[in-house]
């Protein structure tokens, strides 16, 4: 959530600290003065400093300034690796070579640092042996804990058992 800046007859405080355009201090003022001084430059009196005492406000133009922040937003957010929720199916019946190629995969996820949901899913009469399927799962976890650990512990729904892994 951005946060609201004040703007010329928008400043509440009566008495507070003026910069001047290009960055000189012109004291503590009142507030009529201050945006007298921003009309006499032609520019907008911004609250940059408003939690302090009294608040600080600068004569700038105010259009360039959110444009210069949201330049800088962006750039921060540019540079910034976002993590995503990959999801890999395995069954009970999952063979020791799909299990190795499952576990290569899993291993890749981890180590770009995205974590990963691995679902194992039950068909027919397969969730009559769910023991099977538990023995593969604490096989994944036993495999990555040296890279990983559990978000969120083994879970059924429904047909399937659902955990999450995040790297270290």
């Amino acid at each position: 959530m951005k946060k609201r800046v004040r703007v010329n007859l928008r400043v509440v405080a009566e008495r507070l600290r003026l910069i001047s355009p290009d960055g000189e201090q012109l004291g503590v003022v009142s507030r009529k003065e201050a945006l007298d001084k921003a009309r006499e430059h032609g520019l907008d009196l911004v609250e940059i400093a408003p939690s302090a005492k009294p608040p600080v406000c600068r004569i700038m133009d105010f259009t360039k300034y959110k444009y210069e922040q949201s330049k800088r937003e962006k750039e921060l957010k540019k540079h910034q690796k976002q993590s995503q929720l990959k999801e890999v199916r395995i069954t009970p019946r999952t063979e020791k070579h799909d299990y190795q190629v499952k576990l290569k995969r899993i291993e890749g996820f981890l180590k770009k640092r995205h974590k990963v949901r691995i679902r194992m899913w039950y068909k027919g009469r397969e969730i009559t042996h769910k023991e099977i399927g538990r023995r593969i799962v604490d096989n994944i976890i036993k495999d990555t804990e040296s890279i990983a650990q559990i978000d969120k512990e083994p879970v059924m729904r429904g047909k399937t058992m659902i955990f999450t892994l995040s790297p270290k």
